[in-house]
């Protein structure tokens, strides 16, 4: 019989069992169910709600039960309602009335609020501990290529030079605000809504504050009737790790085209990438490309979780049930992706040479050209046009500016001499853009020393607690 069942007449039918059902997917809060349990029962027996040698009871049942549980001793049982019903059962069947006390000033609505914040905030801050290592690989892949000059690109076409520590760190950036998000993300979630009851609290003089801080929560929830129905900290979760696995995606889809033949310009090791069933010169990017199509679960994950709450009056529905398999699903495709990722990035092997070929190719120094000329005091509109002539006599002969002789430079613009060609070297052009954000060498080393020193002390701040 259901734990709640008295005000019922007969048993609710099987199929309507199953459908109301969460063990399966709920269980996996057993940790977080029966700390939350914990606090609870040793708050009520130090306010006296109910009688401490009862409360310690409760406290040596559940800690058996965890330890069962953990051990494999303890299996769930596919037919409970949820994971709060299961653990409330066997504490009774363990040690008999007392455990009958335990949801005294309690409600499951704010018992799941509390289980599922808790959840959500330990695998916040593992996936910020995975982002953080791929940013400092990152960082270390970008220090190894601080010379390799390769084509920037827009619209996929190339454009003007930068190097691949420069292409790289732009991902540093993206990680960076990524692990931003997931921070303030993790202080919103960092709520005790424990005390909220179904959604009026009670009638019982409960310490919350005790919980509060016996749970290590940073406060405790303001309003009953949000403290059980709010559901913005899933919300935002999925978002930040939408965002997240967008970054993953792009960069995967560079590293697809990169080590493509029509690039080349990298190649993944033999451990990141696989083969096909009948074309044996095939290696393929599959880690890469499962990563940018998961990028779109989670999307679907953050759409589920949005449309599932929008229409929701106050306070707890049973919709809410409907959070935790999507958001679920986020964190452990999150999870999943990072980790492989990272040592996808890190065992990568960049092919310089090839990637200074394509540079050499597609006119990028075009803009350097049009500021040598610039710099001679031509107007810049001016200079273009000058410039873009130049381009099609390259065409046109075949040449590039690099080959193309000064004679042929001098027909379009007088202002044109001999040092134009160090001036529109691919090197020159990657050195000289030393402005703060450029892919000049030594702006690109600062912008890494920048990162790791900010990885760093977000470390130091985890460490004390902050």
């Amino acid at each position: 019989m259901k734990l709640w069942a008295g005000r019922f007449q007969k048993e609710v039918d099987s199929k309507v069992n199953d459908f109301n059902s969460s063990i399966a997917f709920d269980c996996v809060l057993y940790e977080q169910d029966i700390k939350g349990s914990l606090a609870h029962a040793t708050m009520l027996g130090e306010t006296g709600i109910i009688d401490p040698a009862e409360s310690a009871a409760i406290v040596a049942g559940l800690q058996g039960i965890l330890a069962d549980i953990r051990s494999g001793a303890l299996a769930f049982d596919p037919e409970a309602e949820d994971i709060h019903m299961f653990i409330e059962a066997e504490l009774t069947s363990r040690i008999g009335d007392a455990g009958k006390r335990l949801h005294t000033a309690r409600s499951r609505n704010d018992q799941v609020a509390l289980d599922i914040r808790m959840y959500l905030m330990e695998k916040t801050a593992e996936i910020i501990g995975l982002v953080k290592q791929l940013a400092y690989t990152v960082c270390e892949k970008a220090e190894q290529n601080l010379e390799t000059v390769m084509p920037g690109y827009t619209h996929l076409q190339r454009a003007q030079p930068v190097t691949f520590a420069h292409h790289l760190m732009a991902y540093a950036e993206m990680l960076l605000r990524d692990i931003s998000r997931l921070e303030a993300c993790a202080a919103r979630m960092n709520e005790l809504p424990l005390g909220s009851g179904a959604l009026a609290t009670t009638t019982y003089p409960i310490d919350r504050d005790r919980v509060c801080a016996l749970l290590g929560f940073a406060r405790v929830t303001q309003n009953s009737l949000d403290g059980v129905s709010d559901r913005d900290f899933c919300l935002e979760l999925a978002s930040c790790l939408s965002i997240l696995m967008v970054h993953l995606s792009r960069l995967s889809e560079e590293i697809i085209l990169w080590c493509s033949w029509e690039f080349k310009f990298i190649e993944l090791d033999d451990a990141y990438a696989t083969g096909s069933s009948i074309m044996p010169q095939k290696k393929n990017p599959d880690i890469a490309e499962l990563v940018r199509g998961k990028a779109a679960r989670t999307i679907g994950d953050m759409t589920t979780l949005f449309g599932m709450m929008k229409g929701l009056p106050l306070a707890y529905n049973k919709d809410m049930q409907e959070d935790k398999e999507a958001v679920f699903d986020a964190v452990n495709t999150a999870i999943l992706c990072v980790s492989t990722f990272t040592p996808m990035l890190a065992t990568m092997k960049v092919l310089p040479e090839n990637m200074r070929r394509a540079a050499a190719k597609g006119f990028i120094n075009a803009t350097d050209c049009a500021d040598y000329l610039v710099k001679k005091g031509l107007p810049f509109r001016d200079a273009y046009k000058a410039v873009g002539g130049l381009v099609a006599k390259c065409i046109e002969a075949g040449q590039t500016l690099e080959t193309l002789p000064i004679a042929e430079y001098r027909q379009v613009c007088a202002l044109f001499d001999e040092d134009v060609y160090a001036a529109i070297s691919l090197d020159a052009c990657v050195r000289e853009r030393k402005v703060t954000g450029g892919p000049a060498p030594e702006t690109v080393a600062a912008h890494i020393r920048q990162v790791r020193a900010r990885l760093a002390d977000e470390a130091d701040i985890g460490k004390k607690g902050g």
